[in-house]
């Protein structure tokens, strides 16, 4: 048996081993030809499709779901099917990136602002039929306008490829959402021309095998190694001398003491602006994500689904996500406020019972209960920790509106709702002003409000909505699995400043200096919405906690994205509609 210093060394001499040969082939990857990376690309999906089946249902047994749940369904989603579709999205654009003549396939329009919207979803027939009336808009930085979008995106393949010069980047990896490190390391592989070293969280390095077979063409092309590892060997590798970027998905405080230290030297190190680490670094870092309920004509129909919209925002992974809703807030005196309440803890007990498997959950929701003052507990079940509510005007509010507690655990907040433009500018007003983060925030509004207040106020108001990813009728999850979509927090933040992160990542069309994105998704799903008029072929979405079929449709969708087709369409809409 090995002692822990014999350990310890082994394994910075594996690290110190795969960062030279990464080191020695970074040049060579960054010019790596166009057509070799897409071959690479369909090398990765023919290596993840034979391990999609084992790593959806490890993930989904190491988290503690049943093999016949349904929710089983979120780790095919968010797992093997997001990182497909990012290999497909990629090699779309780079069979296109001569000239950059993707980018002449997407519309563009000027916001009433002044800043050009660029429409990314639909995109595809696919799109069209599978993601039926959702739409998406990368709102750009001020300056980038459509006669210089071109400058604006891919920028590193506009280097002449023999001129190229590689790096050697660390991607920390996230320990809730399986795809997340493996696309993180993609921003870095294909956007960036960076060979990478990917650290594998502890909290799901089960994956480390299955990640590694799925990569196996990156990995043999020495572009890629996948390691593991605890907090100390993460900060070996982030001091590394041969690690030149490095990108973290993870929690705020890990951020500032990788950049800053830790304890009093590492205040007075962000105090004066003085890092201890000099490399460049990008972050993805959570948020208190809100979600405004608009007031306007919701039927009972409307509540009860959008029920089920707010229980999958804050219960999808178990809560466990950095852009699951933290505050809901809600119009007071508004006479759905109390049914739409009742009808969120009745669908939490029905379709949200599991455990909360992430480490420290049980402290976090704690220490949530200790800042709140006479919080609710919404039950899920025998077994099952509730749903913890508290009212963000009682206790200590300051700590309820900027500690992101990652657990079952929700703060709802009651404002005045004179008319509903009102109350939508204030409630953005509210968010903006006192909560922490930028990653995502949501917007429910019924149609006919929308009208009322007009479209292009409305935009307008969205506009002062300051965070990287929103959605509309929509939860920003579905921005995470959206591959055309850059992920990350509300531009402009600093290491000093930090939010939720610096820069984005996914965004396989490549565009850079964005500011957010906007996405649209239909109010009522199919067929419901045809009583409306407003037709679209959108079901009840498959990562809502309530979808009965969702570990099939996902399954579905998965090798659906590995080789596209119209034979595998019906057998998609016949357990999407019986969801």
């Amino acid at each position: 048996m090995k002692h822990q210093s014999d350990f310890t060394h082994d394994l910075r001499a594996a690290y110190d081993a795969d960062l030279e040969k990464l080191d020695a082939a970074k040049h060579g990857w960054a010019r790596t030809p166009v057509t070799e990376r897409i071959a690479l690309l369909q090398a990765v999906k023919d290596a993840l499709m034979p391990v999609a089946e084992g790593w959806a249902t490890t993930a989904a047994r190491k988290k503690r779901l049943a093999p016949d749940s349904p929710l089983v369904g979120e780790e095919w989603t968010s797992g093997p099917y997001a990182l497909m579709g990012m290999c497909n999205g990629l090699m779309q654009t780079l069979s296109q990136i001569e000239g950059k003549a993707y980018l002449e396939h997407l519309p563009t329009r000027q916001l009433s602002n002044g800043q050009t919207a660029v429409r990314v979803v639909p995109h595809s027939i696919w799109d069209r039929l599978l993601l039926s009336g959702v739409k998406a808009d990368i709102w750009m930085q001020r300056g980038v306008t459509p006669a210089n979008l071109k400058s604006h995106a891919a920028t590193a393949y506009d280097i002449a490829p023999d001129k190229r010069v590689g790096k050697v980047a660390l991607v920390l990896g996230a320990g809730n959402i399986a795809s997340i490190s493996p696309l993180d390391a993609f921003q870095k592989l294909f956007l960036e021309n960076q060979v990478v070293i990917l650290k594998m969280n502890p909290v799901n390095d089960y994956l480390t095998d299955y990640l590694r077979a799925a990569l196996k063409p990156l990995i043999d092309r020495d572009a890629l190694r996948i390691v593991k590892g605890n907090g100390e060997a993460g900060a070996y590798l982030t001091d590394h001398p041969l690690v030149e970027e490095i990108h973290i998905t993870g929690a705020r405080a890990t951020h500032d003491a990788i950049v800053w230290g830790t304890g009093e030297e590492g205040a007075r190190n962000k105090s004066a602006g003085t890092p201890i680490n000099p490399r460049h670094i990008t972050s993805e870092l959570g948020a208190v994500c809100p979600t405004i309920v608009v007031p306007g004509p919701w039927s009972t129909a409307d509540i009860r689904f959008q029920a089920e919209h707010i229980a999958t925002q804050k219960l999808h992974n178990s809560g466990f996500n950095c852009v699951a809703v933290q505050s809901l807030i809600l119009p007071r005196d508004w006479d759905k406020t109390d049914p739409l309440m009742k009808e969120v803890g009745r669908v939490m007990a029905e379709f949200a019972r599991r455990e909360a498997y992430y480490p420290g959950a049980e402290a976090r929701m704690a220490e949530f209960a200790e800042h709140a003052e006479g919080e609710q507990q919404l039950p899920r079940g025998q077994g099952v920790p509730p749903c913890y509510v508290a009212d963000m005007e009682r206790g200590d509010t300051e700590w309820l509106k900027q500690q992101e507690v990652f657990a079952p655990a929700l703060g709802v907040k009651h404002l005045d709702a004179a008319d509903a433009e009102t109350f939508l500018r204030d409630a953005i007003d509210w968010a903006n002003d006192n909560l922490y983060g930028t990653l995502g925030g949501n917007i429910l509004i019924h149609p006919a409000t929308i009208r009322e207040i007009g479209r292009a106020r409305f935009e307008e108001i969205v506009a002062d909505f300051r965070y990287g990813t929103i959605a509309i009728n929509a939860w920003t999850g579905l921005g995470f699995l959206l591959a055309p979509v850059p992920w990350g927090g509300f531009a402009g933040a600093t290491l000093e400043n930090v939010e939720s992160g610096i820069g984005t990542v996914h965004n396989c069309f490549m565009l850079e200096d964005t500011e957010r994105t906007v996405i649209e998704a239909p109010w009522s799903p199919f067929p419901r919405n045809l009583v409306s008029g407003r037709f679209t072929l959108l079901p009840r979405p498959p990562w809502f906690v309530t979808n009965r079929r969702q570990d099939k449709v996902g399954r579905l969708l998965t090798r659906f994205q590995y080789k596209p087709s119209w034979l595998k369409l019906p057998r998609i809409f016949v357990n999407a509609l019986l969801g």
